[in-house]
């Protein structure tokens, strides 16, 4: 039976105001370790679905962690952002919007609490949906990919964390 490799864990923030967003990263530092990456801002503006909510305009910012973990760490790791979303409401609504997920060399898996065709259950009610995969130098989508994660303005952000993760790997194997 082949070793299962750790993953580089990751969070897509949403978020408006950048005082939620400092919050939500302290927050997810204490959970899951110290942040070895957060990408630029980019604006949200594929879908109208969390303006009710959250309010406008939208952004969204990736951040990944120095720690590896198992890819069966995933629900708990969801469960953990979530109660960190709900931490974080102010009157009954989400300040942010927390899509935890990981990379690994082939691709990228982002934790859900939704089912879907394209999902896999994991346990404890959280779904596994691979969002992209990496070829050639770069992460394609798939049909059913998030627009956002589609039309590929977090690539450079993602090849970033897993520049990081193939660093961490290498020391990872030299230890």
């Amino acid at each position: 039976m082949e070793k299962i490799l750790p993953v580089k864990l990751f969070a897509a923030v949403l978020f408006r105001e950048p005082v939620a967003l400092d919050s939500c990263c302290e927050a997810l530092a204490r959970a899951f370790g110290r942040v070895d990456y957060q990408s630029p801002a980019s604006p949200f503006n594929v879908t109208d679905y969390y303006e009710k909510e959250m309010g406008t305009p939208l952004s969204r910012t990736l951040i990944s962690f120095e720690n590896h973990v198992q890819p069966s760490a995933l629900p708990d790791i969801k469960l953990k952002s979530v109660a960190i979303e709900e931490s974080l409401c102010r009157g009954g609504k989400r300040t942010v919007n927390i899509d935890t997920g990981y990379l690994d060399f082939d691709k990228v898996v982002l934790a859900s609490t939704k089912k879907g065709p394209y999902k896999i259950c994991m346990e404890k009610g959280i779904w596994a949906d691979m969002t992209l995969h990496y070829e050639k130098g770069t992460f394609l989508p798939f049909a059913w990919t998030f627009a956002d994660f589609r039309d590929g303005r977090y690539n450079p952000y993602l090849l970033r964390i897993r520049e990081l993760y193939k660093k961490g790997c290498h020391q990872d194997l030299q230890a």
